[in-house]
């Protein structure tokens, strides 16, 4: 069995395994047509009918365009920030290795869940003020987990860049950026594209 590969979710690891997405007819159904046509082209109709609704049936459930759009996006950033924090428990007490583990955990995330990683970062732009600071609130999350880890690395020396935030920011942007460009036919697989960006990440920050 290859040694990203894990049968049981829960187990070591499992961070990295990934089954279907299980979303919700509805939010499902939002997906798909804000990766085609985006949110401002997309309509409650063509929602409700992509998830084999009614428009009066599909309010029953999300309220409106931007409900879905904000269930769609806290779920797919509460799995993001799962993934990373078990990552993060299963990795060595090193920067070092925390920073492979969490590195490793957002590019699989953005290559598997690319559609939802791309539009909860594109349609951002589309949200309602409360509902994009929450957003933000969830994305900042992530983000400090990547800078304290640089942070770590580069007061005990393990890191040498002398922009550590700066660094951590590349970082994170590198990994999201995957999701706008990796195909599952391409010529890399994932594991080859994580071990390629796993040196230019290393590199970013000066790992020793």
């Amino acid at each position: 069995m290859d040694m990203h590969e894990d049968p049981v979710s829960g187990d070591v690891g499992s961070w990295r395994h990934y089954g279907p997405p299980t979303l919700p007819k509805p939010l499902a159904a939002a997906l798909e047509a804000f990766a085609e046509r985006g949110y401002d082209g997309t309509s409650i109709r063509e929602i409700a009918s992509r998830s084999g609704l009614s428009v009066p049936g599909l309010y029953h459930h999300y309220p409106s365009k931007q409900a879905l759009l904000v269930s769609l996006t806290t779920t797919v950033m509460h799995d993001l920030l799962d993934r990373s924090r078990r990552a993060l428990a299963e990795a060595g007490p090193t920067p070092w290795e925390r920073f492979d583990a969490v590195v490793e955990s957002l590019l699989r995330f953005h290559m598997v869940r690319r559609d939802q990683a791309f539009v909860a970062s594109t349609e951002m732009r589309s949200m309602e003020p409360a509902a994009r600071a929450a957003f933000v609130a969830l994305r900042d999350e992530q983000q400090r987990m990547m800078d304290e880890i640089v942070a770590d690395g580069f007061a005990v020396g393990v890191f040498t860049t002398p922009f550590p935030k700066d660094a951590s920011r590349a970082v994170t942007t590198m990994c999201v950026g995957v999701a706008g460009w990796y195909r599952p036919d391409g010529p890399l697989s994932p594991d080859e594209i994580v071990d390629r960006y796993l040196v230019i990440a290393r590199n970013t920050v000066g790992a020793r």
